[in-house]
């Protein structure tokens, strides 16, 4: 069954083949744009890395790189082969070049729809990975003099103060962590001593939180200190007061943060994708409309041209047939060469 039978005048065809050279340089400049968000997207991510327990999430800015480039390769062949149909004696030499092409580009294509649908699905492992990774940045914050994690302490204020966000879920995750070097104890206070011996591991739990908590734009002096203490504070109440801390956990803000830039990066992606199968659509129907005229001294003659010859199935195995003999064959001999006695 043939898909998508169209006739082409001769003035169809040219008309054609300008436009392809048109769009195939517009897809081009997409996608370099589509490399460039690629490289944004990879920079955000690597920003807080120290916060991300794996970096499965950096699939999608690879991708999008991989297919930014692909498309910059796809897109100059195709003005090539679009500005040459216009002459049909230079069109026949790109007749065994095409069906390798069409087979990458597919590929390549199909590619960019699938890192859009990661930039929409990933949400899930951004946010196993954020868990783990402010779960241990929170635990080692007290360890500034610990080589490799020196700098923990510093990564962790920034991104409560850039976010304006407060422990991992919560505030009170800095409840159940010692965040306080001992270096800055004084051992022989009785309340440091009270503290410790009241925890079973002999950690100095507090219920406090680091500077960086702090909501600048709270009227009230910041209260980072004794915060469920009610009698420590005059006019406070804990359970009602709007705490002048930021409440929002971290995760949440970095999730909202990494979704929200992934969502447009991907609807972007998504209208490149688009314009990607325009330009193999066109000189696919370019293609096959050009054949006709191979060999005929009328170049002017009015031909028709397709998408598809056949059925979507039957096409697909067309392709995919010589890679499945070629890795069977690749096999057999494998085994052969097992077998054979030395």
């Amino acid at each position: 069954m043939v898909l998508m039978k169209m006739k082409f005048p001769f003035e169809k065809r040219v008309k054609l083949a300008q436009g392809l050279w048109l769009l195939s340089w517009t897809a081009a400049v997409a996608g370099a744009t589509t490399f460039t968000l690629g490289c944004i997207l990879k920079t955000e991510l690597r920003k807080r890395q120290e916060v991300m327990e794996n970096s499965d999430i950096h699939i999608v800015p690879n991708t999008l790189m991989l297919v930014g480039l692909a498309s910059l390769g796809i897109n100059y062949f195709a003005s090539r082969i679009s500005q040459d149909a216009l002459d049909a004696a230079k069109f026949p030499c790109w007749k065994s070049f095409l069906k390798p092409y069409f087979a990458c580009s597919c590929f390549f294509t199909v590619l960019m729809l699938l890192s859009v649908i990661m930039s929409f699905a990933m949400k899930g492992s951004l946010e196993r990975s954020l868990k783990g990774g402010l779960k241990n940045g929170i635990r080692y914050y007290k360890d500034t003099d610990t080589p490799g994690r020196c700098f923990q302490k510093q990564n962790i204020d920034r991104l409560q103060m850039e976010f304006q966000c407060c422990g991992n879920n919560d505030h009170r995750d800095w409840f159940e962590v010692q965040w306080i070097s001992n270096r800055y104890l004084d051992f022989s206070s009785k309340e440091v001593k009270d503290r410790i011996k009241s925890n079973v591991d002999g950690r100095y739990l507090l219920d406090g939180v680091p500077f960086s908590c702090c909501n600048p734009s709270s009227p009230r002096p910041c209260i980072q200190y004794q915060l469920t203490n009610n009698s420590a504070h005059y006019n406070y109440q804990y359970q009602t007061e709007e705490l002048n801390i930021h409440l929002r956990g971290c995760r949440e803000a970095l999730v909202n943060y990494y979704m929200g830039l992934m969502n447009t990066i991907g609807a972007g992606v998504l209208s490149v994708f688009l314009l990607q199968s325009s330009v193999l659509v066109s000189l696919r129907l370019l293609q096959t409309s050009m054949e006709a005229v191979e060999g005929n001294e009328n170049t002017e003659i009015e031909t028709e041209g397709y998408l598809l010859e056949k059925g979507i199935k039957e096409t697909i195995m067309e392709y995919l047939d010589p890679v499945l003999k070629f890795l069977l064959l690749t096999n057999q001999v494998e085994e052969g060469g097992e077998t054979t006695p030395a």
